[in-house]
């Protein structure tokens, strides 16, 4: 029997978020929890974190065993080089046998080329998965830092998950024009506002499929399509993508396909529309309904790079339609279902006896 190539990697939950959002104290709640138990945390150094307190042992120069049973990890040299490093001694017994790993970003950070590191290094492709980007906004200062912090919509833009935190400084009118604003920003991204540093730890855990046997309930969550109100026919992506976007370089929206894709056509699509335009493909995730194949194909990116696509083992309902949910800087809708169907075209005709 094959292994399945989600269900065998270790899961990897990226926190980002402006300086002082609090990605720190959401990830001291998360790891209190049970569910979140036996977690590698990798940040910068441990006195950022604020947990110097809970540190009852130093494994090695670079490592902390919490008393919780998690480990803390600080990034002294390379991620790639800290995760690598993470595996290996995991493996070996040198660390507690993680279930899952948090990266938390600097509050200057640029998510994206974090999430590169999954892609670019074959054994962290093959040993590890990301399963969520969570964004921490502070209610406080979150509205100023949007529009004049550059990394900060850019945070929100590539978020799975988006948290508000100290929402008990501020009153409700202001949390609530938080929350249009980031809902204008990523229509896919559902918010929690967290009371008391408290949160739903549900709410950001195993975002991504678990498996390729994934339902439609776990696909529709990991896209941001899940809820009451997504209806089947996709006109709950369509009324999102309506809504004005207060900023003109940083939107998110979705495409849909009738027709199924080749994997040619499906190739030549991304690797055309990432030499033109990767810088400004912020993420891309979805599902591509290709030709042949048993079940939907996961696709997701950032910029000039994508993860190897997957194939789950079947269809989880009977919509067959392929969606695409685009972050991209300074590019339209129109000008990405302009390629993909004019690559597309090419494809089917190139197919064609002469």
């Amino acid at each position: 029997m094959s292994r399945d190539p989600i269900a065998g990697r270790i899961p990897v939950i990226l926190i980002t978020g402006y300086l002082g959002s609090g990605k720190t104290t959401l990830i001291r709640r998360l790891l209190r929890d049970p569910r979140m138990n036996r977690a590698a945390v990798i940040v910068n150094e441990f006195g950022e974190v604020g947990i110097d307190h809970d540190l009852v042992q130093s494994s090695s120069e670079s490592t902390a065993l919490l008393s919780n049973g998690c480990l803390c990890c600080a990034l002294r040299t390379d991620l790639q080089e800290t995760m690598r490093s993470l595996f290996v001694e995991r493996r070996s017994g040198k660390v507690i046998d993680f279930e899952r790993v948090f990266v938390e970003t600097s509050g200057l950070a640029d998510p994206v080329p974090v999430l590169h590191t999954l892609r670019t290094d074959g054994l962290l492709g093959a040993q590890y998965r990301l399963d969520a980007v969570i964004t921490v906004v502070d209610a406080v200062n979150g509205l100023a830092r949007l529009e004049d912090a550059p990394e900060a919509p850019r945070q929100a833009a590539v978020a799975d998950r988006i948290v508000i935190t100290k929402s008990d400084l501020v009153g409700e009118e202001q949390v609530s024009a938080l929350e249009a604003r980031l809902l204008a920003i990523n229509p896919y991204a559902p918010r929690r506002v967290a009371v008391n540093a408290e949160i739903d730890v549900d709410f950001v855990r195993d975002v991504s499929p678990g498996s390729t046997h994934a339902s439609l309930a776990e696909l529709e969550r990991w896209l941001g399509t899940s809820g009451a109100d997504h209806a089947q026919d996709g006109s709950y992506l369509r009324d999102r993508i309506r809504k004005p976007v207060h900023d003109e370089s940083v939107r998110a929206f979705a495409l849909w396909f009738e027709q199924p894709f080749t994997w040619d056509a499906l190739s030549s699509s991304i690797r055309v529309l990432t030499e033109l335009r990767g810088r400004d493909v912020l993420r891309v995730k979805g599902l591509v309904h290709v030709a042949g194949e048993s079940g939907p194909v996961l696709v997701q990116g950032a910029q000039h790079l994508f993860h190897p696509p997957i194939t789950l083992k079947s269809w989880p309902s009977e919509e067959r339609r392929s969606r695409l949910v685009f972050v991209t800087r300074s590019l339209e809708k129109e000008s990405i279902a302009a390629l993909f169907a004019s690559v597309a075209g090419l494809a089917a005709s190139a197919q064609k006896p002469a």
